[in-house]
């Protein structure tokens, strides 16, 4: 039978795995204490406790991993907060920067006939509002070549496939600016001074990003136009 988690537990598990895909592992406790805005104190004492139900792998002042069954817990999170994200937004109309708070509280419905469900409704879907890879029943989720928009060259051209912030300023940022995910962009300039890039769409309009920005969206190339 599942183990009963709190969904404070669950918070913890999922921002132990997402900080693991961005910084690998182990993953410090002060990383974890700004993620979730908690007090370090706070962080110590909960991972003590998913330590105790052989959810995480931790010792003090080295950092925590998820064990198999952690990793497990927190996959399936991740599924159903996506699966949410993907529903709100193409069937109820939410836009991108809207439906990631919603999906924090719809997230901890555990009903797996429920999630089960919902993904055959939506078509099993791949990929979330963000960009982000949903993963299936097992587990498993679909990795594509990307990079960094930063780490494109002067003339070359991809198309936006996803962003590593999802908070709402920065994505109504990005909208005003015209960059959502699938639209083509070419690097006309990089500024030296201070990294900035000039972008040119499809149809001739341009736009500046700042390197801070550049630095948080995703871009695939070689994806026909």
């Amino acid at each position: 039978m599942p183990m009963t988690l709190t969904a404070a537990e669950e918070d913890y598990l999922k921002a132990i795995y997402q900080l693991s895909e961005r910084q690998g592992v182990p993953v410090g406790t002060s990383a974890i204490a700004e993620r979730l805005g908690m007090r370090a104190a706070s962080v110590t004492d909960m991972l003590r406790r998913l330590s105790e139900k052989e959810l995480v792998r931790y010792e003090r002042y080295q950092g925590v991993s998820l064990t198999r069954e952690g990793n497990r817990a927190a996959t399936m999170l991740v599924r159903r907060h996506r699966l949410w994200e993907v529903f709100l937004a193409e069937k109820l109309g939410f836009s991108w920067d809207e439906v990631h708070d919603i999906a924090e509280q719809l997230e901890h419905v555990r009903s797996g006939e429920l999630i089960e469900r919902l993904d055959s409704y939506l078509g099993s879907p791949r990929f979330d509002p963000h960009g982000d890879p949903i993963p299936d029943a097992a587990g498993a989720y679909l990795l594509r070549s990307r990079i960094l928009l930063r780490d494109l060259s002067h003339g070359q051209e991809a198309v936006m496939v996803g962003v590593l912030e999802h908070g709402t300023e920065f994505l109504r940022y990005l909208d005003r600016a015209g960059l959502t995910l699938g639209t083509r962009v070419r690097v006309l300039e990089e500024t030296a001074f201070d990294g900035s890039l000039l972008l040119a769409f499809d149809g001739g309009r341009t736009t500046t990003v700042s390197a801070a920005v550049a630095a948080m969206v995703f871009v695939q190339q070689g994806v026909g136009g």
